[in-house]
């Protein structure tokens, strides 16, 4: 069988009979992989800890027709560790995670933005941004997967005909903020301090992010939540476990 390598980063694992699991990776070159890891689930096996969700992982791997098998793992960054000794982090990690298996759609398809941008998300999570918690973390990665997937949101100037804003109509279906002229039913009203946090987190502005009042995260995460819900067209499971 042809053997290939590529850097992962673990999305979620299924038993496979009493002593494997099936392997759902986000990888660097191939895009979304789903692979067999033999013998995994022994207690004598070298690579357990290796291949559990979060973890950042390089690989190798021999083709197969329906699913791949990996041959080789080596632990690039132990996301796992740190996420899971916070609740919140956890909870925001896991949102990630589907959310990333949700928008690369197509397996075996390059998926190079993706990967760095989970990869990036994850560090950002362990590590701690000065102003920031985890809810703003997942804010701005929601955002910024959403834009590589084709749906970047606009929010400085109306989504349907480009007039500069500020603006204080929001319509995930229509891709952003709305003048008054084509504001559409069912549009929310953000307040002006909850669009400018929701350009910020777009951008990387963590200033801005950092100088945010606490009602303005709360209302700019409820944006991001109906954003991504209408994109996806179905919820995410993890999202029931964050708090927002």
């Amino acid at each position: 069988m042809p053997l290939y390598r590529d850097e992962a980063v673990v999305l979620r694992t299924h038993k496979l009979g009493e002593a494997d699991r099936i392997i759902t990776l986000l990888t660097r070159q191939h895009g979304l992989v789903r692979a067999v890891a033999r013998g995994v689930r022994r207690t004598s096996s070298r690579w357990g800890a290796r291949l559990e969700p979060f973890t950042h992982v390089d690989l190798q791997l021999a083709e197969g027709r329906s699913l791949d098998t990996i041959t080789q793992a080596e632990t690039v960054t132990p996301f796992a560790q740190k996420v899971g000794e916070d609740y919140d982090r956890y909870t925001a990690g896991t949102v990630m995670l589907e959310t990333a298996e949700r928008l690369v759609a197509e397996e075996k398809e390059p998926a190079v933005q993706q990967f760095l941008l989970l990869a990036g998300a994850l560090r950002a999570l362990v590590a701690g941004r000065e102003g920031s918690d985890p809810a703003q973390v997942l804010d701005s990665y929601l955002l910024r997967a959403l834009s590589v997937a084709g749906y970047a949101p606009c929010f400085d100037g109306c989504a349907r005909c480009g007039l500069e804003g500020p603006h204080r109509w929001f319509n995930p279906g229509m891709g952003g903020v709305l003048c008054a002229t084509c504001r559409v039913p069912g549009s929310s009203s953000p307040a002006a301090e909850t669009v400018t946090l929701l350009s910020a987190l777009l951008t990387g502005d963590w200033a801005t992010v950092a100088a945010s009042e606490p009602r303005a995260r709360r209302e700019a995460s409820g944006v991001v939540g109906a954003y991504l819900a209408w994109h996806l067209e179905r919820g995410l499971r993890s999202m029931a476990y964050v708090e927002r």
